[in-house]
């Protein structure tokens, strides 16, 4: 993925159309295993407080271009809407899986009404659906007026590679998706449908009391990404990673000192009169993890900053899928553009973080 984005970046002649080629082959394997992760709740999730109404309003667009100009969308939400603790990037997937399911129902047209509210649960509601817990909620609900289940699909539609579109339409992996993210949110989700009648998708997240600002990212072109003139130190142990985050990082300006060990880090300090300004290292390394060599080199480059790269759920510095509070991750696979703008976003931020 990494070496694609930079040949679609650097190539300007008739080789770029096979450059996109291999990016896009590269991107749907990237989605494919995603969409595996999600299902088994292994994706490493980077919860903010946020408003889910404000979240599908800046989708609006999107949405609208996914579903088709015969299909009427609607969203609703409610000014005094609560706060949920989840990821913007994951609720944003689960959104539009269910967007395309929607849309697959609704082959001539019809209606899509997606809906946020504030709800309690309460014991007897409980009693009806036990794996859920008393308290408050917001509800994101999703309905269409297309054709619909019958019981014997609706008993099957979380299963993955479960799917009822023709040969090549679908890999049944979307609603397996969207169950994966919500109950990794520690979340719930139901679906009521009618053979004829439509679709309703409740998905509940449970409400936070904390204040944050939302900050939901979006893909965006490398060539629109700001670089600089710091001195970045990068550990990583594998070569392919290691080769990929330096070749990014120097062409976007960035002097690089790379290292393989956290040993090698540590002995490429002494000889250094300038500052390093950032560290990038990855978690799960041989002999010195991640979090051992954040630890020696701030206590010797005083005011570095760091950032993290992972691609494992369960490590020093990710637990049950969650990433620790504080900490700056760049998640594997990363693409470039996504790398540059975390780097920049660290080196910019007032204090180390």
């Amino acid at each position: 993925n990494g070496y694609a984005d930079l040949l679609v970046e650097k190539v300007r002649n008739g080789m770029q159309k096979d450059a996109k080629e291999i990016q896009r082959a590269a991107h749907r394997a990237t989605a494919l295993t995603s969409q595996l992760l999600a299902f088994s709740r292994k994706q490493i999730l980077q919860p903010r407080v946020i408003k889910l109404g404000s979240l599908i309003v800046a989708m609006q667009e999107m949405l609208q271009r996914l579903i088709g100009e015969d299909i009427d969308l609607t969203i609703r939400s409610t000014e005094d809407e609560g706060l949920v603790l989840a990821d913007p990037g994951r609720i944003e997937q689960v959104v539009m899986n269910l967007a395309v399911n929607a849309r697959d129902a609704m082959p001539l047209g019809g209606v899509l009404t997606i809906e946020t509210s504030n709800v309690v649960l309460d014991k007897a509601y409980c009693h009806l659906h036990p794996e859920i817990h008393e308290g408050e909620y917001v509800l994101l609900a999703m309905s269409d007026n297309g054709h619909g289940m019958d019981q014997s699909i609706l008993d099957r539609i979380f299963e993955p590679f479960f799917t009822t579109k023709e040969k090549g339409k679908g890999t049944g992996l979307g609603l397996a998706t969207v169950y994966g993210i919500v109950k990794q949110s520690n979340g719930f989700v139901f679906c009521y449908s009618e053979t004829g009648k439509g679709t309703t998708f409740k998905i509940y997240l449970p409400r936070s009391h904390e204040e944050n600002n939302l900050g939901a990212s979006h893909p965006e072109s490398m060539s629109h990404l700001k670089g600089g003139a710091e001195t970045i130190l990068l550990v990583e142990d594998d070569d392919g990673v290691r080769g990929l985050a330096k070749s990014i990082l120097s062409g976007a300006g960035y002097a690089v000192i790379a290292a393989r060990t956290g040993f090698e880090a540590l002995a490429a300090l002494p000889g250094r009169s300038g500052r390093i300004d950032l560290l990038i290292t990855d978690v799960v390394m041989p002999s010195m993890n991640g979090p051992e060599v954040a630890e020696q080199v701030t206590a010797r480059c005083l005011g570095i900053k760091v950032v993290y790269m992972s691609g494992y759920t369960e490590n020093s510095i990710v637990h049950h899928g969650v990433l620790d509070k504080g900490v700056q991750l760049v998640q594997k696979p990363f693409s470039a553009a996504g790398l540059l703008r975390t780097v920049r976003e660290v080196l910019d931020s007032p204090v180390a973080l």
